[in-house]
């Protein structure tokens, strides 16, 4: 796990496994928690990461339902869970699908750990604010990716963190519940945000400065125009070169696209 400092309010962590983040913000003494790392040993060393920079989490974020994202009780047990509304009504939709998966992962990858407790979300306004220690945390929707979603602009930091979204090693993902329309329409709602940040946090890969956001942005919007047009013969975007992964990410949002529009003729 690496851990990269954007401001002094803003700690990133980043997992080894799909190079998942997680956001520390703070403010005075109070300081939140914004998704998670994946590897039980990554949770467990998180707090003393974490504490040694003066960041003492009083409670967890999530910007979306699935489960690589909701880890955070593993590391803060005692802590409470806020997300958006339409995660945390996806989240009793769903009861016990993010602790399967989650099992599913571990037995499929032979780790070990501790079953994930995933009590009752707090339902937080979108668009809306939460405080934080006297600051305010803009809350926007953020869906297509999934049919849930919230991106966190940290405003007096500068910092957007914005779910699985703008990122430098993953394509635009259409995931079953997700969205080619949704997402699009996502990433318009998210330029103003990114043109007004110093960094930008996606949900898997490196925290970017605003124009290699903005530049992402742009190939991602791209992207799924070529989608809707050509389908299968969609260029990926160039950031992403020749990769397996990519390719059957791809795959799935060809079928879903093609689904998608079948179901509207």
């Amino acid at each position: 796990m690496r851990a990269l400092s954007l401001h002094a309010d803003v700690v990133v962590a980043t997992s080894l496994f799909w190079q998942t983040t997680c956001t520390a913000v703070r403010n005075g003494d109070e300081a939140f928690l914004i998704d998670s790392p994946v590897f039980p040993e990554e949770l467990e060393a998180l707090p003393a990461l974490l504490g040694q920079a003066g960041f003492e989490i009083t409670g967890l974020l999530a910007t979306h339902g699935d489960w690589d994202h909701l880890l955070g009780r593993q590391a803060y047990p005692e802590a409470s869970l806020g997300c958006g509304e339409t995660t945390a009504a996806r989240l009793r939709a769903e009861p016990g699908a993010a602790q399967r998966e989650l099992r599913d992962f571990d037995d499929e990858n032979y780790v070990v750990r501790a079953p994930l407790s995933l009590p009752a979300a707090q339902a937080l306004p979108v668009p809306g604010r939460c405080e934080l220690g006297g600051q305010e945390i803009e809350l926007h929707p953020a869906d297509g990716h999934t049919s849930d979603g919230t991106a966190y602009w940290l405003g007096w930091t500068g910092v957007l963190v914005a779910g699985d979204y703008l990122s430098p090693v993953e394509i635009p993902w259409l995931s079953a519940s997700g969205s080619l329309d949704a997402y699009a329409a996502t990433l318009e709602r998210l330029r103003p945000l990114v043109e007004r940040a110093g960094h930008v946090v996606p949900g898997h890969g490196s925290p970017q400065p605003r124009d290699a956001a903005l530049a992402i942005l742009e190939e991602d919007a791209a992207y799924l125009e070529r989608l809707r047009a050509d389908g299968a013969g969609a260029a990926l975007p160039p950031r992403v070169g020749a990769s397996k992964a990519q390719a059957a990410i791809h795959a799935e949002n060809v079928s879903r696209t093609v689904a998608a529009l079948g179901s509207q003729q």
